[in-house]
């Protein structure tokens, strides 16, 4: 009977408690727009923050509160979801270009120099602390994984020492940017970025090419060649510009250490590239050796 007489009070003071809250939860709400809601319902909720946002509500906040704030910065939700925010917001989506992380390193197990064998704690930011890493090439790819533990759409993994993308899988939503130490890893455009340079080292050529035998030596081979201005050399390293770029693959078959990578192009078609333009060279070298011989007669 002792018992029964507080058990019966605590009830009591719980079924007030919860009635004052429930109360209270009513008289204080806030209201939250209905554009807002209806907005931040069409997004994916990874807050990922690739747009540059806080998250998916902050998100949704800027684009309901009116502004400048374009619907089409989802990339995880891509055209999709921004054609869905666009008649929401009563505007125009547009194109929305897909782009994707590319790491600028093939600094394989195969290709970099070890400086020593690390054992402490995996993971790349640990790893640069000792030395800059265990590879020798002070840029590259430090393998162990940071990029892969920050990606939550499983779209990136370490491959025999250096980062690789799955470009079926990843949303471009700048998470392995952010994570890797080394700053080598790029949000491209998908359909202009088909010849990327996959190296970082801004070394002179014979450094870089002792630490890394598919290293740029910014030799300048590939500017030279290209007859569209969209390559050049600067600080050590080669820089394609995806606008001027017409993907012909001539600066991919030129560059002795094979750092510049085609995804355009097979095998077969750069062979062919290949062939075509030591035919045009020839050519061009025959004219220059006939100038040559007019001017001394």
């Amino acid at each position: 009977m002792n018992i029964v007489i507080p058990v019966a009070l605590v009830a009591v003071v719980g079924l007030l408690a919860s009635c004052m809250l429930s109360y209270a939860s009513k008289v204080f709400a806030v209201q939250e727009d209905q554009l807002f809601l209806d907005l931040r319902a069409e997004l994916p909720g990874a807050n990922c923050g690739g747009c540059g946002y806080a998250g998916c509500d902050d998100y949704a906040h800027a684009m309901a509160e009116g502004g400048d704030t374009p619907c089409t910065k989802c990339s995880v939700g891509g055209p999709a979801v921004a054609k869905k925010l666009a008649s929401l917001l009563g505007q125009d989506a547009g194109s929305m270009e897909k782009k994707m992380a590319f790491v600028m390193c093939n600094g394989t197990t195969n290709n970099a120099q070890k400086l020593y064998e690390y054992a402490d704690i995996p993971t790349c930011k640990a790893a640069k602390q000792l030395f800059g890493g265990s590879k020798a090439c002070p840029n590259g790819c430090l393998g162990l994984g940071d990029c892969e533990a920050a990606c939550e759409f499983d779209a990136i993994h370490v491959i025999k020492g250096v980062a690789v993308v799955n470009r079926d899988k990843c949303t471009s939503c700048s998470a392995c940017v952010k994570a890797c130490p080394n700053s080598l890893i790029k949000i491209v455009p998908e359909n202009k970025a088909k010849v990327i340079v996959r190296c970082h080292n801004t070394q002179k050529g014979a450094d870089a090419r002792k630490n890394c035998t598919v290293a740029c030596i910014g030799c300048g081979m590939c500017q030279r060649t290209c007859k569209f201005d969209a390559i050049h050399v600067e600080n050590n390293l080669a820089v394609v510009d995806h606008e001027k770029c017409k993907k012909c693959g001539m600066c991919v078959v030129k560059c002795p250490t094979g750092a510049i990578q085609d995804l355009l192009h097979s095998k077969e078609q750069l062979e062919k590239v290949k062939t075509s333009l030591a035919a045009m060279e020839a050519k061009e070298a025959e004219k220059r050796k006939k100038a040559a011989l007019e001017a001394a007669a």
